[in-house]
């Protein structure tokens, strides 16, 4: 009995822990608090299936409770087999009827949700943005823009985005919880899905799709805006020079080692295509460093310098020579001050 007792206080601890975590995380990473089309359509099947769920429950246990009293055996009472049921036609129909009507409830509008969030009729009549999965990181390609950024995605508030994904390696799985569902991003085939946000704000993503050693922190952020501001973040990025030299000293020397180490290679500045690695454009404008960090000096040198130790099995790690504790500073310098916008996910909301 003591040995009982135990367990079932460890059983009871675990439970309290594992209820209090799940009240834990970030309001802008939940499919609980919807603020998007697609989270709407979601939540409105999440509550309609615990409701049938619960429903289901209170009945079997109605049942459950009535059969122990009325049947349980009294004292003094002989012992006798109550009256069987099996054969009786009514009872029979009653338990087949009922789940297949609880099944149609929850399938119409699932299926009726399904068709519509995969809908993409009109795509050519909204904002359309090619997106590309990397290990660990996101690329976004306005199509028709000429405006090219990874990681930060901007989009309107009241309008479809319709996002055309693709992966350039293995498989992921794109996923803003508190604005849509899920969608896997393949290498073979592109998938299309729309987003749309109600509200102006910064909305966490996720890869919902294990993807290697760091497919935890593949991270991004939807920076949802007001249509106007969304217009003049566009203008912004079209208008940035790649070539621009700045006006600070250590942002210049910054510029001169970026290019000295052959960063280009992998990276662009504008709207270049080419680039295997994230898009710079407007790097000091970004809520986090490599999808993670807190956006500061100190971070970038720390992934400049030891990328590895942040973002296990990255492709950036020994692709270019070892810097000095001064060079990545430089060059943190000039990354931080790539701000071609007023818009950043700071002002969203503001």
């Amino acid at each position: 009995m003591k040995g009982w007792m135990g367990k079932m206080k460890v059983f009871f601890l675990i439970s309290a822990i594992a209820l209090l975590m799940a009240g834990c995380g970030r309001e802008n990473l939940t499919a609980l608090d919807p603020k998007g089309y697609g989270a709407d359509r979601a939540m409105d099947l999440i509550l309609l299936t615990t409701f049938i769920m619960i429903g289901v429950f209170a009945v079997v246990l109605a049942i459950y409770v009535i059969t122990l009293v009325r049947f349980r055996k009294k004292k003094g009472q002989e012992d006798y087999i109550p009256e069987q049921v099996e054969g009786n036609h009514k009872l029979e129909a009653i338990w087949t009827i009922i789940p297949i009507i609880l099944v149609l409830v929850i399938a119409v509008p699932t299926v009726m949700g399904t068709f519509d969030l995969a809908d993409d009729s009109n795509a050519d009549e909204h904002v359309n943005i090619e997106v590309t999965g990397n290990q660990y990181w996101w690329h976004f390609n306005y199509e028709g823009e000429e405006v090219v950024t990874s990681q930060d995605l901007y989009i309107p508030t009241g309008e479809r985005v319709y996002l055309n994904m693709l992966s350039s390696d293995v498989t992921h799985s794109f996923w803003i919880p508190s604005i849509s569902g899920k969608m896997d991003v393949n290498p073979e085939n592109v998938n299309t899905m729309f987003i749309e946000a109600h509200e102006e704000g910064v909305y966490w993503g996720k890869c919902a799709e294990l993807c290697g050693p760091s497919h935890s922190l593949m991270d991004f952020k939807v920076i949802a805006v007001s249509p106007e501001e969304y217009e003049q973040w566009i203008a912004d990025m079209q208008s940035v020079d790649p070539e621009e030299v700045p006006e600070d000293s250590v942002a210049q020397e910054g510029q001169e080692l970026f290019e000295a180490n052959n960063c280009m290679n992998c990276h662009a500045i504008g709207s270049s295509p080419a680039a295997i690695g994230p898009n710079l454009t407007n790097f000091g404008d970004r809520s986090t460093i490599a999808g993670i960090l807190e956006p500061s000096k100190e971070h970038l040198v720390e992934w400049l310098t030891d990328p590895e130790s942040v973002k296990p099995g990255n492709k950036m790690t020994d692709q270019y020579p070892a810097l000095s504790e001064d060079e990545a500073e430089s060059i943190a310098e000039y990354l931080l001050q790539l701000q071609p916008s007023e818009i950043t996910p700071e002002s969203a909301g503001n």
